[in-house]
């Protein structure tokens, strides 16, 4: 007879702890306990997607296949923790797999559901939940497809973490500067309400759109001003503005010095328009400014986000083949980027290229996790603080890339084990121990090169050597 679960059980399972007892009864009959034995496969990646698993006892390890190896991405022994058909949900997947392998480290218990269950219970139980989590999977279905078969990357979370940083802060300044647009535009709309209800003729109005294009080609010019030049100049602005009965001067200044306008120009206005005009003539030439400033920074975040995802695009090679011929510094520059905003600002980054350095064939994106973990690996060993300094130069008919840091240096004791799987010198949950491993295949058994270490107290030195010829193919590891 099939072992079932007490609701009174379920409960005490984080993933069900809020169901209610109907809930809860719905699923403890619908479900079934089943035990592994330590060392089986729980369920393989790329099979059928069939059942929904819940751990009650033991240990588990989840594994991806990267090119043909069998990468462990975490290990744990949480009560409660889930996996298998974990989007069973989405509709219009009929035929779902298995995304990762499950395997039983130690003798494990699992609580199991049918993959149909938990969506017929999702889609039921929580049809807003539902519904949000569908437009999360089809966003990140394009996400998916970026990265591709590049998900191997270890880093990935902490990658996609930054990027997304880095994508925020133009984005958001974009946001804001839009914003601030349409209240300008309004002013502007109000302001010339009043000065083109008829005491302005047109001649005068001529004028004043004249003075309007000029100040758009100031703004468009305006120089970069020292914080004390700028201080200055806004000084003698908000003093003019005052003098001739502006209201609210300063608030006008700063904008007006940032659009290169000084008191010379402004002496133009009265001319144009008439002493009587004078004000609201400031106000609209003023928004007039304001708007070109603003429009300028959302070019500005547009080109800077333009160029963050030209670097994603470089960093996965989407699109491109796997094996081809690339200049190692991009890929070095690609990888930088992607890495901005895990640099402290306490690190200063160093490159010394050697640019008649001529392109390799390579596995692009496999250098690129290459040099993420390198990367990674010295700003961590620098701890906020110090130097990361990126080299390449020519030897021996090989193209040598060093990534080098001032940190604390590997302990003798240590560097014998560094390139094993599993060793890691970083506390518990902060570092896997694959990252060196996966890189020494990388280069090593994939592109027939080698990577060799240099360390002392303040100088750790890693030495990553490409042939610069093509070197014989192979796929595998």
């Amino acid at each position: 007879m099939t072992e079932t679960l007490p609701p009174r059980e379920l409960r005490t399972l984080f993933l069900f702890e809020s169901l209610d007892d109907g809930q809860l009864s719905a699923l403890s009959s619908a479900g079934r306990v089943e035990t592994r034995a330590a060392g089986t496969l729980v369920y393989g990646e790329g099979e059928p997607a069939t059942c929904f698993f819940v751990l009650l006892s033991g240990t588990v390890a989840m594994s991806r296949r990267v090119q043909g190896d069998e990468v462990e991405v975490s290990r744990t022994s949480q009560r409660g923790v889930y996996g298998g058909a974990t989007q069973a949900y989405i509709s219009g997947e009929q035929h779902q797999l298995y995304l990762n392998s499950l395997r039983a480290v130690t003798d494990a218990e699992f609580f199991v559901l049918p993959a149909e269950v938990i969506a017929e219970c999702v889609r039921e139980w929580f049809p807003m939940a539902m519904h949000l989590l569908e437009g999360l999977f089809i966003g990140m279905r394009a996400t998916q497809t970026v990265v591709g078969e590049r998900e191997r990357l270890l880093a990935l979370g902490s990658l996609s973490a930054g990027l997304t940083h880095e994508l925020n802060n133009p984005a958001a300044a974009a946001v804001r500067a839009t914003s601030a647009l349409r209240g300008r535009v309004a002013g502007m709309r109000q302001k010339l309400a009043m000065i083109a209800d008829g005491r302005l003729d047109g001649s005068q109005l001529h004028d004043l759109v004249e003075l309007q294009e000029d100040a758009v080609k100031r703004a468009a010019s305006a120089p970069e001003l020292s914080p004390l030049a700028r201080s200055d100049a806004e000084d003698a602005i908000a003093d003019w503005l005052d003098d001739h009965d502006i209201v609210g001067g300063w608030d006008l200044a700063a904008t007006l010095v940032a659009g290169g306008v000084d008191v010379e120009w402004l002496d133009q206005i009265a001319g144009a328009v008439g002493e009587e005009n004078r004000e609201p003539a400031v106000r609209w030439l003023t928004y007039t400014i304001d708007t070109e400033l603003l429009m300028g920074e959302i070019d500005d975040a547009v080109n800077r986000i333009s160029s963050l995802v030209g670097a994603a695009k470089q960093y996965s090679q989407l699109d491109r083949a796997p094996y081809q011929t690339v200049d190692v510094h991009d890929l070095l520059d690609a990888t930088l980027t992607m890495l901005h905003g895990k640099i402290p600002q306490g690190v200063r980054t160093v490159k010394e290229y050697d640019r008649s350095l001529p392109p390799i064939p390579a596995y692009a994106a496999e250098l690129n996790q290459v040099w993420t973990n390198l990367i990674d690996n010295a700003l961590c060993a620098m701890d906020g603080e110090g130097t990361l300094t990126i080299r390449t130069w020519r030897k021996d008919g090989h193209l040598i890339a060093e990534i080098g840091d001032t940190g604390p240096g590997i302990p003798p004791e240590v560097r014998p084990r560094i390139f094993e799987p599993f060793f890691t010198t970083k506390p518990v949950g902060e570092g896997t121990g694959l990252g060196l491993d996966i890189s020494y295949r990388i280069v090593v058994n994939k592109h027939h090169g080698d990577i060799r270490v240099e360390s002392t107290p303040g100088d750790t030195r890693f030495r990553v050597v490409l042939p610069i010829t093509q070197a014989p193919r192979d796929d595998g590891r």
